[in-house]
């Protein structure tokens, strides 16, 4: 339920502090959106360069797909799985976001005389995939963060620009009209009010010059 507006000084004075609020609030949004704005094309050329490189990885492995089935001593793709990504945390344009740090794989054991000469390469192949896939994965997450913060600024600058920086002018010129309106009708009123109490001392005058007329014993009586 709206808030009735209150036609007052008190209320012209809140209105004023939330504009002067509103106007300098305002360009500190729009300084962070701008921020943001860069930043997220930053995370985009990284996403794209992950990309690229993750894609470039998948065809390094693509040679070994077809072997992967034979029985090598070793499941490469298992040995393959990450056992850990590792992530920190950054503020970047004031958004808490996570950075990707490596990737750490288990050690596992095989006897090097009973496996494919090709297993080795094939596990440090699909490794490196799934490293540029978990770069790719957090870059995402990052570039996710970054762009949900954006539209939350950019909605309170259009809410500000749009909505409250215009109702606030538009409330205090409303309250100074009607104000100014009081002040015009009470100067009115006064002037009446004067007018009224002057002529009342004119009749007043009037009356008592008659009755000094009517007291004098030199007047002359019909």
């Amino acid at each position: 339920m709206a808030r009735k507006l209150k036609l007052t000084r008190p209320e012209l004075k809140r209105q004023r502090d939330a504009l002067a609020r509103f106007t300098r609030y305002l360009p500190m949004l729009k300084l962070k959106q701008q921020q943001l704005q860069l930043t997220i094309r930053q995370v985009a050329a990284k996403l794209r360069a992950a990309r690229e490189a993750a894609e470039e990885a998948r065809r390094g492995f693509d040679a070994y797909r077809a072997v992967l089935a034979d029985p090598a001593g070793l499941n490469v793709q298992d040995a393959a799985e990450p056992a850990e990504v590792k992530t920190s945390t950054a503020n970047i344009a004031g958004v808490t976001v996570p950075v990707f740090d490596d990737v750490v794989f288990a050690h596992p054991t095989y006897s090097l005389f009973a496996t494919p000469a090709w297993v080795d390469r094939a596990l440090a192949d699909l490794r490196e995939v799934n490293r540029r896939e978990a770069e790719l994965e957090v870059l995402g997450r990052q570039y996710d963060r970054l762009h949900r913060e954006l539209v939350k600024i950019i909605q309170r600058v259009n809410l500000f620009e749009k909505i409250k920086i215009p109702s606030a002018r538009e409330t205090i010129r409303r309250i100074r009209i009607h104000l100014g309106d009081e002040m015009t009708a009470a100067v009115g009123r006064a002037k009446i009010a004067k007018g009224k109490i002057g002529e009342s001392d004119t009749a007043a005058d009037g009356r008592g010059v008659l009755v000094a007329d009517d007291n004098d014993p030199e007047a002359t009586h019909p």
